[in-house]
């Protein structure tokens, strides 16, 4: 069946919602330190160590600890507020990143590297799921929803496009430690001039004096397949950042890091664009499945790449792939999950996607150590593959149902939460 499309609401009129600017700017400020954090690590670690997998341990650690705490931070701005969250956690983060900052340049021991990285992942801020949160709370259903994933979207890469290349350029041109302690700052500033804007923050439910307690996000059987497309979308996400460096070093050309890590995340913004702009029709969950098929088959040609134009070609195909499912998977999760669990919902697959990339960060390491040059370009191919046969098994508990079911804890009495 051909993919049919036809105009839908444009960015400018989405960018036209009232108020919406008083978060995209902050939230734009805020969220690109996170789009330097790993490379920052893994370039900074290498260097102190001389360790591919010294350097991708400690960038693992870092994001497993994000993936296990980023739906908490979620459950918790769902519950009591973003700003309540967004305060202490920025604070935290920054310290925590200067903390391992100053370890590893005094060459401790790689447990010391790994007692600093848990608190720096578990602090990351979830400036994303809380932007989209917002979008949610001023679009009420409008079909200007899909146009805002897709901008989310397309935003988060434009943050991957000048995150790696202001990390890797602060890294290399000045010192190894600049990019993780710039990552700090800008999160402090960032972080605390989005959590500034109360207006526009979603509404903390409360029933006389009681707070309502949610059901988990995680119980919707669609947001566990989504969780797992996610953790294979994050084994490209860390399977390149480790093997561009390693290649790049190897041919003696660090510098090129960037770039090619840059056409990569080029790629996964302009099909994001495309992605907002018009408007598909076929099922979500159909066009998700046809989406990461087209994924795992470009992942699955980047071990062969031996030249830098056959990889930047490569990687600006991967990074066209990855766009349209990412999109679809936040899109599926408005019809999946109730508006109280969103934000928390979000972050699930925030925290799968740096669960992915802690696994392959610290695979591809192991590889570029052990084997060939290239060899950790084996785990974006293993990740996404892997996904699919899952994807295509479970795609059935993505469609959007009725919803008739309500499952709710409250405080002293119970108020009705609708679930798929």
């Amino acid at each position: 069946m051909a993919s049919t499309v036809t105009s839908r609401p444009g960015y400018g009129q989405l960018l036209r919602t009232r108020g919406a600017w008083t978060f995209l700017l902050p939230g734009f400020a805020a969220r690109q330190p996170f789009a330097m954090l790993t490379i920052s690590i893994v370039l900074l670690v290498q260097h102190t160590t001389g360790s591919y997998g010294a350097a991708g341990a400690a960038a693992a650690v870092t994001g497993v600890s994000m993936a296990l705490f980023a739906p908490y931070s979620g459950r918790l701005a769902d519950r009591y507020g973003q700003r309540a969250v967004l305060t202490p956690g920025v604070l935290l983060h920054s310290l925590s990143g200067l903390a391992l900052t100053a370890l590893a340049l005094a060459h401790a021991p790689l447990w010391a590297l790994f007692a600093a990285a848990v608190p720096t992942g578990a602090s990351v801020p979830q400036i994303g799921p809380m932007v989209r949160a917002r979008w949610g709370v001023k679009l009420q259903g409008s079909p200007l929803m899909t146009t805002a994933a897709a901008f989310e979207s397309v935003t988060d890469e434009l943050t991957f496009v000048f995150g790696p290349l202001l990390a890797t350029a602060l890294c290399t041109a000045v010192t190894p430690a600049a990019g993780l302690v710039t990552e700090a700052s800008l999160t402090l500033v960032g972080g605390l001039l989005f959590a500034a804007q109360k207006s526009t923050q979603p509404a903390v439910t409360v029933t006389g004096h009681a707070r309502v307690e949610h059901a988990s996000a995680l119980r919707v059987p669609g947001v566990r397949v989504l969780v797992v497309a996610f953790l294979g979308i994050g084994s490209v996400f860390g399977g390149m950042q480790v093997s561009l460096a390693a290649f790049t070093e190897s041919i003696g050309e660090p510098g090129l890091n960037g770039v090619l890590y840059g056409v990569f995340a080029a790629g996964n913004m302009l099909s994001g664009i495309v992605c907002g702009a018009v408007a598909w029709k076929v099922a979500p969950q159909r066009r998700l499945v046809l989406g990461y098929g087209a994924l795992a088959l470009a992942a699955s040609g980047l071990w062969a790449a031996h030249s830098v134009l056959v990889l930047a070609g490569l990687g600006l195909l991967v990074g066209m792939c990855i766009a349209p499912a990412l999109i679809t998977g936040y899109t599926l999760v408005e019809g999946l999950v109730p508006a109280g669990a969103r934000t928390e919902a979000f972050t699930w697959l925030t925290g799968a996607v740096a669960l992915g990339q802690a696994a392959a960060v610290t695979v591809a390491g192991q590889l570029e150590d052990r084997f060939w040059g290239g060899a950790g370009f084996l785990v974006p191919m293993a990740g996404t593959v892997l996904a699919l046969t899952t994807l295509v098994a479970l795609r059935s508990r993505l469609v959007t149902r009725p919803r008739s079911l309500t499952v709710a804890r409250g405080v002293g009495h119970r108020v009705p939460l609708t679930v798929d």
